[in-house]
């Protein structure tokens, strides 16, 4: 890791059409996409992905706009008002996936919030595919999201790239986006180099509480949808309910039949756990040690769980609210921590993409009343030029 940032800080674009060659199999000219491929990707797309495309839009932008708040000043003592307002990050760098799953669905979930929140810029990262392209979707998605600029690179390369800027690549102040452990890597390396990134991810997980009320297909369903991602996937299923357990795992088999990824989601699984407690109660307790990137609350009355939901990443409640609406187009994002970084970080949203900054302003009557207390505060911590007043002429 660090001998390619190094190479490309050292080298820029040399270095990354390098590592392109090296790492992707792919001899390249440009990394940039030019508006000729921006058309040909709408075209090669069907009009029913189109359209779900659109859908999964309007829905992430509606749930998405309404995170945007005006803070109102506030007058903590006569004559001395605060507020805080929001500005965009100004340059905003996305990585997308390649390889056999290209997570276009991220390129809705990154980018819409970064329109919304005002950014500048924002540019997009993801590996060519072996003749040199992109999927269509992902330079579609792009494209009706204010993507600023596409670029064919892929792997660590492409953060260190972003992170440092070489002569096509611009640099950012802040780098979102899932990859494999090479990414992860680079992104907590970026960090070094002052550039912040959306928060720790490793694999993808879900944990599922269920009761008797649950359908053991529905169940498996979720479970797989999970486990296909990638065989690092995380899946757990705790239930109070006994019997669920066995036709939960038939079900599993008579669905991983018919499915194209079952090679990946059958290792997964046979990494995953399925665990039987006495109560909802206490398969709660555990899911709330565990923190799950994905929590499904597949019981009879999800609601009254809610208030005891302390560490989660995204809840989806009830017998109809599987992952994969969440994954693509409920309008909430999947962006979201992992590894148990639920206990204390936030799924991707608007506030992402803003810094905020406060404000201050007093009367000469509120410097007033504050300034003993200040002086005073000052003294006691031995810093006395706060305390002093300006010289009198």
């Amino acid at each position: 890791m660090v001998e390619i940032i190094r190479a490309v800080k050292a080298e820029g674009d040399s270095a990354l059409y390098r590592f392109t060659r090296s790492f992707d199999k792919v001899e390249l000219n440009d990394f940039l996409v030019k508006e000729k491929e921006l058309t040909a990707a709408k075209n090669a797309l069907s009009s029913d992905l189109m359209t779900a495309i659109q859908q999964a839009k309007s829905n992430i932008e509606t749930f998405h706009r309404s995170q945007v708040c005006r803070e109102q000043p506030v007058e903590t003592m006569p004559g001395v008002r605060c507020w805080r307002n929001s500005r965009p990050i100004e340059r905003i760098g996305l990585y997308i996936p390649g390889g056999s799953a290209p997570l276009f669905s991220t390129v809705l979930m990154l980018a819409i919030p970064a329109q919304i929140a005002g950014c500048q810029e924002i540019i997009l990262c993801t590996p060519p595919q072996k003749d040199g392209t992109i999927h269509p979707a992902i330079i579609y998605a792009a494209g009706i999201t204010g993507v600023t600029k596409i670029f064919k690179l892929g792997g660590a390369q492409a953060i260190a790239a972003m992170a440092l800027g070489t002569e096509s690549i611009p640099q950012v102040d802040k780098i979102f986006g899932p990859g494999n452990h090479f990414v992860t890597e680079a992104k907590v390396a970026a960090q070094q180099l002052g550039v912040a990134i959306d928060l720790p991810a490793g694999p993808s997980e879900v944990l599922i509480i269920a009761d008797h009320s649950a359908n053991p297909d529905f169940v498996a369903a979720d479970m797989i949808s999970q486990a296909e991602h990638g065989t690092d996937s995380q899946v757990v299923l705790l239930t109070n309910h006994l019997p669920l357990v066995e036709v939960t795992k038939v079900a599993l088999e008579t669905q991983l039949k018919s499915l194209p990824r079952a090679d990946i989601a059958r290792t997964a699984l046979q990494k995953s756990m399925i665990i039987h407690f006495n109560s909802i109660m206490d398969c709660l307790s555990f899911s709330n040690r565990y923190a799950p990137e994905h929590l499904i609350l597949s019981v009879a009355q999800p609601g009254v769980l809610v208030p005891d939901v302390i560490n989660a990443g995204s809840v989806f409640l009830g017998h109809y609210s599987p992952e994969a609406v969440g994954d693509y187009a409920s309008g909430t994002n999947h962006t979201l921590p992992t590894g148990g970084w639920a206990r204390s970080y936030s799924g991707v949203s608007v506030d992402s993409f803003v810094k905020k900054i406060t404000f201050q302003e007093l009367s000469q009557e509120g410097l007033a009343s504050l300034g003993p207390h200040v002086e005073v505060l000052a003294e006691a911590e031995s810093l006395i030029g706060h305390k002093e007043p300006l010289p009198s002429d």
